[in-house]
């Protein structure tokens, strides 16, 4: 059987990367072979979506449990639908994770252990930042913080202008929108359906020809 850990680097000696999306790399290990290949993770750095990517990148690779320290429910979803069971609360070197696994230490999670974005600063992102004024409007300012999972939390700053002239304002990013992961989740769960869909044709194809064998 082939399990996927998040890891923070590519040997089995490697402690598990808690973050599951944004984690640095994924060790495949072979439980009968103890045979192990060590992937990048490309969605790490993505700007959204990288759950979803992430648990394609596993679901291609013919995983069928994975191990992590904490999985959004996006990635979950797709889990579920392409039926690759996930374990959260792990940590510790990925050796000794492999071991533990084959013992039958772990429990089956039932659901996502975490919201969406946690990998981003979501739980505890502190953040400060210092606003300037023109006129009698708001100013406002960015402030970058670490938050929780290793991800960077983004706080608010605002000033008060005086005078009568208008407020400045900083640019900020555009930020991706609750749509764009709704349609990212959407297209996930559309091809793991598809595969499922493929697998019970072709079971039935297969049940047709013994039936008429006989």
């Amino acid at each position: 059987m082939k399990i996927g850990i998040s890891a923070t680097g590519k040997t089995l000696d490697s402690e598990v990367d808690l973050r599951f999306g944004r984690c640095q790399y994924f060790i495949i290990s072979d439980t009968e072979t103890n045979e192990f290949e060590a992937i990048d993770n490309s969605s790490a750095t993505a700007a959204g979506g990288a759950g979803i990517s992430a648990a394609q990148i596993l679901s291609n690779k013919g995983v069928k449990v994975v191990l992590t320290g904490n999985c959004g429910p996006n990635a979950y979803q797709v889990f579920s639908s392409a039926g690759i069971d996930v374990i959260t609360g792990v940590s510790g070197k990925v050796r000794d994770v492999v071991e533990k696994f084959k013992l039958g230490t772990y429990s089956i999670s039932k659901q996502a252990n975490v919201p969406d974005h946690y990998g981003m600063g979501s739980g505890s992102g502190m953040g400060m930042g210092m606003g300037r004024g023109m006129g009698r409007g708001m100013g406002r300012g960015m402030g970058m913080g670490m938050g929780m999972g290793g991800g960077m939390g983004r706080g608010m700053g605002r000033g008060m202008g005086m005078g009568g002239g208008f407020a400045s304002q900083s640019n900020q990013p555009p930020q991706t929108t609750g749509a764009d992961q709704d349609i990212d989740a959407l297209k996930a769960r559309s091809v793991a359906l598809a595969k499922q869909l493929a697998d019970i044709q072709r079971r039935i194809a297969e049940l047709d020809d013994k039936k008429e064998d006989k």
